[in-house]
């Protein structure tokens, strides 16, 4: 087994975005991602990382005071995340993930999955998800939007996020939400708040 990660950056700050908005965590970004969508606001995290062992990453996340970890990205399902999940929680921390579902993964030991689908989404991760998050544009594919829809229930939610805060975007996603009360609006508060 190999037991090192490619890490882009560890930091400690509130969650901006989704159902636990306002939420303090450390942010564990792992490097890589296949996908490269346009309006990604994390290129950086593409390429630039370094090898990190799990004792290193944890010793460097139990510097905070706070025992919630968001394991993000890049795009965090490919690199193996697993056994550092399973660690994290052997020592009391409440583990969230954010994906992009691409490819499906164990996510066994993740308290708390939200996947952004992209342009192509594992069935079986939206079944596991415990928020779907969906980037929405002025070119958004309203039929295709609909498509995620059904997975909203008790225990999963269906957030519209506006792509890049821009104000049509948000007047899209309130104009869809009061269509379909179900669904709930996501800001990017962080950026909105200016905090990393």
């Amino acid at each position: 087994m190999n037991n090192t990660l490619k890490v882009n950056e560890i930091f400690y700050s509130l969650q901006g975005e989704g159902p636990h908005t306002g939420m303090a965590a450390v942010f564990l970004r792992l490097a890589g991602c296949s996908m490269n969508c346009p309006f990604c606001d994390t290129r950086y995290a593409f390429a630039q990382g370094q090898d990190m062992t799990y004792a290193e990453i944890i010793n460097k996340l139990e510097q905070y005071p706070c025992r919630n970890v968001i394991i993000t990205g890049g795009e965090p399902t490919e690199q193996d995340f697993a056994p550092l999940a399973r660690l994290l929680k052997q020592r009391g921390w409440t583990v969230h993930m954010e994906s992009n579902g691409a490819q499906n993964a164990d996510v066994s030991d993740i308290d708390f999955l939200v996947i952004s689908p992209k342009k192509h989404v594992c069935p079986d991760m939206l079944a596991k998800a415990h928020a779907i998050k969906i980037v929405v544009g002025q070119d958004t594919d309203l039929e295709e939007l609909k498509t995620y829809f059904p997975y909203a229930n008790g225990r999963t939610a269906v957030c519209l996020q506006p792509q890049s805060n821009k104000q049509e975007n948000i007047d899209l996603c309130v104009k869809l939400i009061k269509q379909n009360p179900f669904l709930k609006l996501s800001l990017q508060m962080h950026k909105l708040a200016h905090i990393k």
